[in-house]
C-alpha cells in the first residue's frame, strides 16, 4: 500500500497480524481510512478524530465513541519507540519474566530503567489491585496497573496517558481491530437525562458498539447560537436523548441487532420514544450533534461564559444515574450551570460550567467545587478524568482517588523516566495547584486596548474576542470545510486559527511577546491568513480572526507606510472610478506595472471593461429582454452594483437586472457611486472603511426606510454589511441579500427557469460563512441542474492575496488542493459556477475555463425558455 499521501508515514500495515507501525504525527483518520481499505480500524475515535494525532491520543490516552467496542489508546498500544530527556532511545512493550531479567542483567540506562520498573511493581502492586477503580474510563493517574503481571509487565501501556511528562514518543505499534462495515444508528428519547442515564446498563446487555448522550440544555444551547438547527428535528420526542449504534458484517445483521434491542424496549415498563435512521445521511447529521457538544456549550449568547475545570469525570456505568443527579445538585448548591453530554456507554460526562475564573471570591469558590466534585466522583468508583488526562487541573485532587502511598509511587515512576524533573513539569504528579496559572486571574489584568470593531459579543474588548478560542483544533483539518486554508497547505500550527489566536492572546498578555500592536511575531503569523472567514464559520465557537487581523493590521501600520499593493489593491474603488475614463490605458498600465506592484508575474491583472455597468444601466433599453416585453413591475428591488461587477464584470450585473426584470420587478440602482469597501479591510484602513459605510448607509436610508429589497451579487461585499457593519455600529443594519436569498424568500411569486445541464460550483468562503449556501443549493435544484457543490474549502485567491508575488505558490497549493483539478477534468459542456469575484479569477487564470455568475445561469435558463 502506498502510504505517501499521509503527512507524516504509516511505517507499517500488516492486516494479517492487524498492526500498524505510525509516526505520531499522523492524523487518526488517516490511520483509519489505511485501516478500513482491510476492514480494519484504530478503535478510540475522539469527537476531533480528522484532526487529532495518534501521539496527542496516547499522550492523554484518549477515548471516544467507539472505545466501546475497543477500548481505551492503552489498550490498543502494543509497542512504543521512545526519546528520554537524556537521549536515550528505547524501544518498549510487553516483557515476559525472561526478558525483563536480561533487560536488568544486561544493565545500563535500559537496564536500570527496567529494574526500577520492576521495583515499584513489587512494592505497590498489591495497592494498585485494591485503589484502581475497575472502571471503563479510568484515564487518571500513570497506568501502573500496566506493570503487574496480568497485564504483561507492558511498559508501552504504562507510559500511555503520561502527557508528556517522561518520555517523548517516536513511533508506536498500534492495534487494529475489526472495523463492522455496516452500522445503525437508533436515537432513544428520554424525559429527561438521568432517566436516560439509569437505562444505560440495560441497553449495555445489547453489546451495541457505540452509546452517547446528550441532555436538552446542550439541544437548547444549539438552538440559541443556530447550531445545527437543521438537524436537531432529526432527534425523537424527548429531554434527554441516547445515540446507541450497532455494528454487522451486512446492514441486515446491524438493522437486526438494533431491531433486537427496540423490541425488548417496546415489552418493558420504561420504553422511550425510538428513531431508527435508514439514510446515512441522516445518521451522519445526527452524529454531529454529539461531536458539536464542546462548541455548543461555549460562548451561548445571554449566557455567562464556561469553562472546563470538571469536563471529564467518569463513573461506574450502573452508578451513572444517580451520579448526574448529584452532581446537578452540586453545580445547583454553587450556582453553576452546564450541560450533560458524553460517552454513557462508559459512563464519562463532559460538560462545561460558568466558572468565575477572574476574581479571588470566583477563584475561590471554584477551587471548593473540585474538591466536592472529587469526593462524589470516588463515592461513585470513579476517575477524575475519563478521557482528558490530569494535567494541572486535577492532578492535586488524586491523593483522593489513589492515596498517599501510590502518588510516591507516581513520583517514583517520574523519576524513573525523567530524573531532573524537565518533562512537563508540574502536571500529574508534584502539580501546581488547579488556581495557578490561569489564563485570566485575580491579580492579572491583560492589555485591552481600544480598537475600531466593538465585539459586541465579547464584552468590547479584542482581548476577550480570542479568548474563544478553546483548542478544539477543527481548524486543523485537511479535509472538508472551509477553515484553515492556510493550514491546510503549510501544515504548520502558526498558520491555523488555533495558533494565530492563541499568539494574540499572548499579546494581550504581555507575557511572552511584547503587548503591543507594533508585533512582528503576531504580524508575521496573520501574514499567511486569507481573511477568508472560514474560522466564523466553521469553528464551532466562531472565532473570527479576519476581523482580528483588520483590527491588528489598522495599529501595525498607524502612522507607518503600507506595501504599495496595499494603496494599489486596497483603494481599487478610487482606482477604478478613474480607471473608468480610460479603461484600455488603465489595463496597459496595470499590466506594465505588475512588478512594481508587487504582482506574481504569473498572475494578468484583471481587465476593466470598456464600459461600467452604471453606465450601461443608464441606458433603459439596453436591459429590455430580447423577446417579448417585461412584465408589469411589481416590486421595487435596489441591485447593488459592486466594484468589482460594475468596473471589471458588468455583464453580470446586466445578467442579474434581467433576471429580476424578467420576474416582475422594478430595478433601480443607488444614484451615487458607492463601495463597501471590502478591500480595505485586508489592509487595516478601518477609518476609511468606516467612512464608506456611513456614506453609504447615509445615501440608502430612503430605500431602507421604505423597505425596498437590496439585492447584491458579490459574496465578499454582501458579507461586509451582514458581518462588518454590525461590528463597527452595532444595531446598525443594512438588510442586503444575495440573489439567492431573494429569490428563496420570493417563494412561488419568482418562477424560477430549468436548465438541463451540469455544473460544478464552488462557493465564496464569506457566502459559506456569513450568509450560508443553502438558498444558492435551493435555487440550483429548483432549476434542476444537476451539480456538484465542492466541498473545496477556498479557492486561494482570497482578493489581492493571490495576486502578491509572496502568496502566489501558498494561493496556488491552496487551489490545487480539489478545486482545480476538478475543474479541468470536468466535461466542456459542465458549468463552473462561482459567484465571487476572486473565485472567477482564480478558475479562470489557473485553468483557461470561464465561471459563471448564479445570475448569468439565470439568464441562460430564462432566455432558453423565452
Amino acid at each position: 500500500m502506498d502510504f505517501s499521501k499521509y503527512m507524516s508515514r504509516i511505517v507499517e500495515l500488516d492486516p494479517k497480524q492487524k498492526f500498524a507501525r505510525v509516526e505520531p504525527g499522523i492524523v487518526l483518520d488517516d490511520l483509519r481510512n489505511a485501516a478500513e481499505e482491510h476492514s480494519l480500524t484504530f478503535g478510540p475515535d475522539p469527537a476531533t478524530h480528522d484532526h487529532c494525532t495518534i501521539g496527542g491520543m496516547i499522550g492523554n490516552n484518549s477515548c471516544g465513541v467507539h472505545a466501546l467496542m475497543a477500548g481505551k489508546t492503552v489498550d490498543n498500544i502494543d509497542e512504543l519507540e521512545v526519546l528520554l530527556y537524556d537521549g536515550t532511545q528505547l524501544r518498549v512493550g510487553a516483557t515476559s519474566d525472561s526478558e525483563l531479567t536480561k533487560s536488568i542483567n544486561e544493565g545500563g540506562r535500559r537496564g536500570e530503567i527496567y529494574r526500577r520498573l520492576r521495583a515499584i511493581r513489587d512494592k505497590y502492586g498489591d495497592e494498585i489491585r485494591r485503589r484502581y477503580p475497575k472502571i471503563p474510563r479510568r484515564v487518571s493517574g500513570y497506568n501502573l496497573d500496566s506493570l503487574l503481571p496480568e497485564d504483561g509487565f507492558n511498559v508501552a501501556k504504562a507510559l500511555v496517558g503520561s502527557e508528556c511528562t517522561c518520555v517523548v514518543v517516536l513511533e508506536a505499534k498500534c492495534r487494529l481491530v475489526y472495523s463492522p462495515p455496516a452500522r445503525t444508528l437508533v436515537v432513544l428519547g428520554y424525559e429527561d437525562i438521568y432517566i436516560a442515564a439509569d437505562d444505560v446498563p440495560r441497553l449495555l446487555e445489547f453489546k451495541p458498539i457505540g452509546l452517547e448522550g446528550v441532555d436538552e440544555r446542550l439541544v437548547n444551547d444549539m438552538k440559541e447560537k443556530k447550531l445545527n438547527i437543521d438537524k436537531l428535528p432529526l432527534l425523537p420526542r424527548g429531554r434527554g436523548w441516547l445515540l446507541v449504534e450497532f455494528g454487522g458484517e451486512t446492514t441486515q445483521e446491524s438493522d437486526a441487532n438494533a431491531q433486537k434491542m427496540m423490541d425488548a424496549l417496546k415489552q418493558s415498563n420504561l420504553c422511550p420514544s425510538m428513531r431508527r435512521y435508514d439514510d446515512k445521511k441522516d445518521e451522519k447529521r445526527v452524529w454531529k450533534i454529539r461531536e458539536s457538544g464542546l462548541g455548543a456549550t461555549a460562548f451561548v449568547p445571554g449566557k455567562p461564559r464556561t469553562w472546563e475545570g470538571w469536563e471529564d469525570s467518569a463513573v461506574d456505568p450502573k452508578y451513572l444515574g444517580k451520579y448526574l443527579r448529584d452532581l446537578r445538585k452540586l453545580m445547583e448548591k454553587y450556582g453553576y450551570i452546564g450541560d450533560l453530554y458524553g460517552h454513557f456507554g462508559q459512563a464519562c460526562v463532559h460538560t462545561r460550567n460558568n466558572f468565575d475564573l477572574e476574581t479571588a471570591d470566583g477563584i475561590k469558590k471554584y477551587r471548593s467545587y473540585i474538591d466536592e466534585a472529587a469526593d462524589l466522583c470516588i463515592k461513585y468508583n470513579g476517575s477524575l478524568s475519563g478521557e482528558h488526562g490530569d494535567g494541572q487541573s486535577r492532578a492535586e485532587l488524586l491523593p483522593k482517588m489513589f492515596g498517599n502511598e501510590l502518588i510516591e509511587a507516581f513520583r517514583e515512576f517520574k523519576s524513573i523516566w525523567d530524573p531532573d524533573w524537565k518533562m512537563n513539569p508540574g502536571k500529574v504528579v508534584t502539580p501546581y495547584h488547579p488556581v495557578e496559572n490561569l489564563r485570566l486571574g485575580a491579580s492579572f489584568q491583560p492589555w485591552s486596548p481600544k480598537t475600531h470593531f466593538r465585539f459586541p459579543e465579547d464584552d468590547g474588548r479584542i482581548d476577550r474576542a480570542v479568548l474563544r478560542c478553546v483548542g478544539v483544533g477543527e481548524c486543523r483539518r485537511n479535509d472538508g470545510g472551509t477553515m484553515c486554508p492556510s493550514y491546510m497547505a503549510t501544515q504548520e500550527e502558526e498558520h491555523s486559527t488555533r495558533g494565530r489566536a492563541h499568539l494574540l492572546f499572548e499579546m494581550f498578555q504581555g507575557r511572552e511577546i511584547p503587548d503591543n500592536w507594533r508585533n512582528d511575531a503576531v504580524k508575521d503569523a496573520l501574514d499567511l491568513c486569507l481573511s477568508c472567514k472560514g474560522c466564523k464559520g466553521d469553528c464551532p465557537v466562531n472565532v473570527d480572526m479576519a476581523t482580528y487581523k483588520a483590527e491588528f493590521l489598522s495599529h501595525y501600520y498607524s502612522w507607518r507606510l503600507r506595501p504599495i499593493s496595499a494603496y494599489t489593491m486596497g483603494w481599487i474603488h478610487r482606482w477604478s472610478r478613474l480607471a473608468a475614463r480610460a479603461p484600455r490605458l488603465a489595463n496597459f498600465v496595470m499590466s506594465a506595472s505588475k512588478p512594481l506592484l508587487g504582482i506574481a508575474p504569473e498572475r494578468k491583472m484583471p481587465k476593466y471593461a470598456p464600459k461600467t455597468f452604471r453606465a450601461q444601466f443608464r441606458v433603459a433599453a439596453a436591459f429590455r429582454p430580447p423577446s417579448g416585453g417585461l412584465k408589469p413591475a411589481a416590486t421595487r428591488v435596489l441591485l447593488w452594483p459592486d466594484t468589482f461587477n460594475n468596473y471589471f464584470h458588468p455583464d453580470t450585473a446586466s445578467a442579474a437586472a434581467e433576471v429580476l426584470q424578467r420576474a416582475g420587478y422594478s430595478v433601480v440602482i443607488p444614484k451615487k457611486s458607492l463601495c463597501c469597501g471590502r478591500p480595505l479591510y485586508d489592509w487595516g484602513f478601518l477609518d476609511a472603511a468606516k467612512k464608506l459605510l456611513m456614506e453609504t448607509m447615509k445615501e440608502l436610508e430612503p430605500e431602507i426606510d421604505r423597505g425596498t429589497p437590496i439585492v447584491g451579487l458579490e459574496p465578499s461585499c454582501i458579507s461586509v454589511f451582514r458581518d462588518e457593519l454590525h461590528n463597527l455600529f452595532p444595531g446598525r443594519v443594512l438588510p442586503m441579500m444575495t440573489l439567492s436569498e431573494f429569490i428563496q424568500h420570493a417563494g412561488d411569486s419568482f418562477h424560477i427557469p430549468r436548465l438541463q445541464k451540469k455544473a460544478i460550483v464552488q462557493g465564496h468562503c464569506h457566502h459559506k460563512a456569513i450568509m450560508k449556501f443553502e438558498p444558492e443549493e435551493h435555487v440550483l435544484q429548483k432549476m434542476g441542474l444537476e451539480f456538484e457543490h465542492l466541498d473545496s474549502g477556498c479557492c486561494g485567491m482570497a482578493g489581492a492575496f493571490g495576486f502578491e508575488r509572496k502568496h502566489y505558490e501558498i494561493s496556488m497549493r491552496i487551489g490545487e488542493r480539489v478545486l482545480l483539478p476538478r475543474v479541468r477534468n470536468a466535461k466542456g459542456d459542465t458549468l463552473i459556477i462561482a459567484d465571487g469575484f476572486s473565485c472567477r479569477e482564480q478558475i479562470t487564470q489557473a485553468t483557461g475555463r470561464k465561471a459563471l455568475h448564479l445570475a448569468e445561469v439565470l439568464q441562460m435558463a430564462m432566455r432558453q425558455n423565452a
